[in-house]
C-alpha cells in the first residue's frame, strides 16, 4: 500500500461541510417524509429524484465540461451518505449514477462522453449499469450476454441481473462477450444502450427485503443492435473497465452504509434519551451507554476508512483497489450492526414500522452483498496484500 504521509490521505474543508448541510436539509425536508411509503409501497422515489434534480445533487461526480458540477470523490460521498441516512433507496440516484456512467469517464471517448454525460448531469436520465447476470455474479469472466459484430453495428443477445434502477434510466452501461473463443477476461466489451433501442425490455420487479424504493430488474436483450460509436473504450477491455470502475464505487457504497448506520444511530439516540424505565430514562444505564459507545465508535472509523479511499478514488492512487473494498466491506458490515444494534436498543418498538429502524435495517443488508459481496473484498484485499 502507499506510503503517503498519513496526515495528508484526506481533508474535510469548508466546502465539504458546507455541501453536508445543504445535503441535510434537502435530504431532511424533501426526501425523509417520503421515505416511509416509498418502502411500503415499493415505489420508485420520485419526489428524491426531483429534489436531487434541482439542488444539483443528482450526479454531482459529473465534470463540468458536461454540465456538471463537478463534486470531487469525497464531495459525492458525502451526498450519498447524507441522503442515506434518512432514506437507502433514494441514495441509490446519485451513486448508480456514477457507478453507471464512471466506465464512459475512465474509458469512454471524448465523443460518447459528449453524448451522455449532459443529459445526466442535467438530470434528464439516470445512469444504470449492466454487468452481473443470473450465473455470472462474483464471476464475471462467466457472464454469456454476447454482442457480435454485424458490419458497422453490434448485435447484443442475452440478459442483465439485479440492475438498480433498471426500467427507470434511459442509459446503461453493458458488459458483453464479443469474443466467445478469446481469452477470460479479454474477451469483454462495454457498451451504452438506450432504453428506447428495439430488442431491449425488461424483466418483472425483484420483490426483495430492502431498498424497495430502487426498482431491481432483469435487462433483456433480443438482437438489439448497438451503433459502434457506443462501443465504450477498446474492444475487448470491457472487464478491465469494469473492475476499474468498481475500484471507485465501492467508495461509494461505503458511503451509502455509513449513512445508513448514521440515520439509526440518530435515531436510537432519540429514543433512550426519551424512553424511561426503571425510574430512569434509558440513556443512564451503563449497558446501554456501552452499547452507544461502540456504534459511534466502529461508525466513525468506517466513515474514516471511506473519506480516506474516497481522497485516493479522487487521486487515482496506485492502492485504491484495497481501500475502496476495505471501505465497502468494513461499512458495511458496521451498517449491519449498528442497525440491529439500533432495533435493539428500541426494544419491541424497533421492531415495528412505527419508526425507521426496521427499514434502516433491513436497507442495510444489501450493503455487504452488491457491488461484490464482502466475500469477494476480502480475496480483493488479500491479494493486493500478497501482491507487495
Amino acid at each position: 500500500m502507499s506510503t503517503n504521509s498519513e496526515f495528508d490521505l484526506f481533508r474535510i474543508n469548508e466546502d465539504h461541510e458546507a455541501l453536508r448541510e445543504a445535503v441535510r436539509a434537502v435530504s431532511e425536508d424533501k426526501i425523509a417524509p417520503y421515505a416511509a411509503s416509498v418502502d411500503e409501497e415499493a415505489r420508485y422515489p420520485q419526489e428524491a429524484h426531483d429534489a436531487l434534480v434541482a439542488s444539483d445533487f443528482f450526479a454531482p461526480h459529473v465534470a463540468e465540461e458536461y454540465d456538471g458540477v463537478g463534486a470531487d470523490a469525497l464531495a459525492t460521498c458525502i451526498v450519498i451518505e447524507e441522503v442515506a441516512r434518512v432514506c437507502a433507496s433514494s441514495s441509490l440516484i446519485p451513486a448508480v449514477n456514477k457507478l453507471g456512467s464512471m466506465p464512459l469517464i475512465l474509458a469512454g471517448s471524448e465523443q460518447i462522453k459528449a453524448k451522455y454525460l449532459p443529459p445526466l448531469a442535467r438530470g434528464e436520465s439516470t445512469f444504470s449499469y449492466g454487468l452481473s447476470e443470473r450465473e455470472a455474479g462474483s464471476d464475471t469472466g462467466a457472464m454469456k450476454c454476447r454482442a457480435r459484430r454485424e458490419g458497422d453495428d453490434w448485435v447484443l443477445n442475452g440478459q442483465k441481473s439485479w440492475i438498480t434502477n433498471a426500467g427507470v434510466s434511459e442509459f446503461y452501461t453493458v458488459l458483453a462477450v464479443t469474443d466467445p473463443d478469446g481469452q477470460r477476461g479479454s474477451n469483454v466489451s462495454a457498451f451504452v444502450v438506450e432504453k428506447s433501442d428495439a430488442g431491449f425490455t425488461f424483466g418483472e420487479k425483484e420483490r426483495k427485503l430492502g431498498i424497495k424504493g430502487s426498482p431491481t430488474r432483469e435487462l433483456i436483450f433480443e438482437n438489439v443492435r448497438i451503433p459502434e460509436d457506443r462501443l465504450v473504450g477498446a474492444e475487448g477491455e470491457g472487464l478491465k473497465i469494469a473492475l476499474r470502475t468498481l475500484d471507485h464505487t465501492r467508495v461509494t457504497i461505503g458511503a451509502q452504509a455509513v449513512g445508513i448506520a448514521q440515520g439509526a444511530l440518530d435515531q436510537a439516540l432519540a429514543y433512550v434519551r426519551e424512553r424511561r424505565q426503571f425510574g430512569s430514562v434509558v440513556a443512564d444505564f451503563q449497558g446501554i451507554q456501552f452499547m452507544l459507545a461502540d456504534m459511534a465508535m466502529e461508525l466513525e472509523a468506517a466513515r474514516q476508512l471511506v473519506y480516506v479511499a474516497a481522497a485516493k478514488s479522487e487521486r487515482n492512487d496506485s492502492d485504491l483497489t484495497f481501500f475502496g473494498a476495505a471501505a465497502k466491506c468494513y461499512a458495511s458490515d458496521v451498517a449491519m450492526k449498528i442497525t440491529t444494534d439500533a432495533v435493539q436498543l428500541l426494544g419491541g418498538a424497533g421492531y415495528t414500522r412505527d419508526f425507521p429502524l426496521e427499514r434502516m435495517m433491513r436497507d442495510a443488508k444489501i450493503t455487504q452483498i452488491y457491488e461484490g459481496t464482502n466475500q469477494v473484498q476480502r480475496i480483493v484485499m488479500a491479494r493486493q496484500l500478497l501482491k507487495r
